[in-house]
Parts: C-alpha cells; sequence; structure tokens
C-alpha cells in the first residue's frame, strides 16, 4: 500500500475536487464530511484499476494548512513532492510536503519540507 500527504495553504474544496477527477480514473465517492469531527472529510476514486482512499483533514498544520493524504495500491504519483507538483500547478496555492528523511525521533528544528509557490521549489523548515 502506498500512501502521499501533501499540505495546501488555504485549500479550495472545488478546485481539491477538480484536481482529484483530472488525476484519478474516476471519482467514485466525492469529498464528503466525515463522522462527527469537524473538518475531516473523506472521499474514494479509483486508478489503474485500484481503490483510493482520499482523507483531507483542514487545519492540520495551524490554521491555514489541510492535509491531503491518498492511499491505494497504485497511485498517479511515485513521490510526495510529484504529488505535491501536480497539486500546485491545480490549486494555484502554495503546497508543502515532506522531503521523505526525517524520522520519528529525530529533531523537529531540523525537519526540512518542500515548499511549492509562486517563488518556486524549495526546502524550507515549517515555521
Amino acid at each position: 500500500m502506498q500512501d502521499l500527504e501533501i499540505y495546501v495553504r488555504d485549500l479550495d474544496p472545488v478546485r481539491l475536487a477538480m484536481w482529484l477527477e483530472a488525476n484519478l480514473d474516476q471519482i467514485l465517492v466525492p469529498p464528503t464530511p466525515f463522522g462527527n469531527k469537524p473538518g475531516l472529510f473523506k472521499a474514494e476514486g479509483r486508478y489503474s484499476d485500484s481503490l483510493i482512499r482520499i482523507s483531507v483533514y483542514a487545519e492540520a498544520f495551524g490554521k491555514r494548512f489541510s492535509s491531503v493524504v491518498l492511499e491505494g495500491e497504485r497511485l498517479p504519483w511515485d513521490s510526495d513532492l510529484a504529488c505535491a507538483r501536480s497539486a500546485w500547478r491545480a490549486l494555484e496555492t502554495e503546497i508543502r510536503c515532506s522531503q521523505g528523511e526525517w524520522q520519528e525521533g529525530d529533531p523537529v528544528q531540523d525537519e526540512k519540507w518542500w515548499r511549492l509557490d509562486e517563488r518556486g521549489e524549495q526546502l524550507v523548515v515549517w515555521n
């Protein structure tokens, strides 16, 4: 099972739905509020005959960033960064993702993230 996670600044749900529709073969369940947890949305789609589960967590990292997690046997992208690049082009807002080297227990102050915005792609400390 693969999983990708990106963080989207000031997420526009309509643009997110359009991006998902453009990159998955089929949307089975559009992003829908889930349970009684405010800010949690779930969706499902298909890509290359694989079920894709999508979770969106509003205000996951501060008030302005939402986490978008895609999980499935096959995904349209092979890395968080490739997913972030696609999202940045479609969503037209700042996208962040892990560079993939940080591990649980590593000092947070040393953690670098990819930031994609109108200035380009840069490795930055989140704060």
